[in-house]
């Protein structure tokens, strides 16, 4: 199994995908980086002051000024009270929610890409581990060795695997050590608040805790790693299916940007929730937004995800194993 796992990440290296995407982090926490920093200097220089208290507070009251605009959609007031909620939990507790640093920056990061982003880099690497050696007639070559099939298979997901964690680590690193020109390197014992749960309009505090900031991103990451790999079980189930890597980067391109617009669509359609694209806004339970549809949970969520990665994940291996494809 090694030699085969070995096989399959030397194969990744060598289309140096993983080149690819380091550049695009890179260039895009430059970017994020850069839009942060001269946003928050717009509104110190607005306020006459870089006191975070009065940052907030202007942020409570603009949120409040959103509230009355009769063109809002209920779902969109829904988020605003309750983030005016959390922030005014935030104020009343003396507790910076948007203190920066790089650790600072790579949590709003985070919280933007698990759901659309990292699984992105994943529907990248993961695309073509079958299907391209299927087109090229490599996997042909290496079915006639006296490999069993599934242990084949199982050395690619293993390197899927890997790859999700090479991703995620690429992420880490570049985002911390870039953000750091900006914001600088310190923060990773700031306080942060988590467990804030949506109850309807408002917000249920009881079982908000405190957690160091390196903690959080702990489960953060965790969380990243978790949908990366339900992506990354679904990509490799059409890589089986299909020989077109383009054809498989259009499935899961379409299944992952759908997915991104149907959240913010399918409050009023309960079965939604069952969908594995609604299902990857994991960072949503962290940091108390309100989830997709309403009665979601986290250990849904994550059951969900597992129910559909188990399911390709056994279609993969059936059709793989049974099915002369090649």
């Amino acid at each position: 199994m090694i030699p085969l796992v070995h096989n399959e990440m030397l194969k990744m290296i060598r289309k140096r995908r993983f080149t690819a995407i380091a550049w695009i982090i890179a260039a895009l926490t430059l970017l994020f980086s850069y839009a942060e920093k001269k946003e928050l200097d717009t509104l110190y220089e607005r306020l006459g002051s870089d006191d975070w208290r009065t940052a907030l507070q202007t942020k409570i009251v603009d949120a409040q000024n959103r509230l009355n605009s009769p063109s809002l959609p209920a779902k969109t007031k829904k988020n605003l009270r309750i983030l005016i909620h959390q922030q005014q939990y935030y104020l009343e507790r003396d507790i910076n929610p948007h203190a920066l640093g790089a650790p600072g920056f790579m949590r709003l990061l985070l919280d933007d890409s698990i759901h659309l982003f990292i699984p992105l880099l994943v529907v990248v690497v993961a695309s073509d581990l079958v299907a391209s050696e299927a087109g090229s007639g490599t996997l042909k070559l290496l079915l006639t060795r006296p490999v069993k099939r599934w242990k084949v298979l199982a050395g690619i997901y293993i390197a899927l695997l890997l790859s999700v964690s090479f991703i995620l680590l690429l992420m880490g690193v570049l985002s911390c050590l870039l953000s750091g020109f900006f914001f600088g390197f310190g923060g990773w014992q700031n306080p942060v608040l988590t467990g804030f749960r949506p109850a309807g309009e408002d917000l249920d505090v009881s079982n908000v805790h405190l957690l160091p900031l390196w903690r959080y991103l702990l489960f953060q990451f965790g969380f990243a790693w978790f949908a990366g790999t339900a992506v990354g079980s679904m990509t490799l189930m059409f890589s089986v299916l299909f020989k077109s890597t383009p054809l498989v980067i259009g499935i899961m391109v379409a299944f992952l940007t759908s997915g991104a617009t149907l959240s913010n669509m399918v409050s009023s359609w309960p079965s939604a929730k069952y969908l594995f694209m609604i299902n990857l806004q994991l960072a949503n339970y962290l940091n108390g937004r309100m989830p997709p549809v309403e009665g979601m949970t986290l250990s849904f969520s994550l059951a969900v995800l597992a129910l559909w990665a188990a399911a390709a994940l056994a279609v993969s291996f059936m059709i793989f194993t049974k099915k002369d494809i090649y």
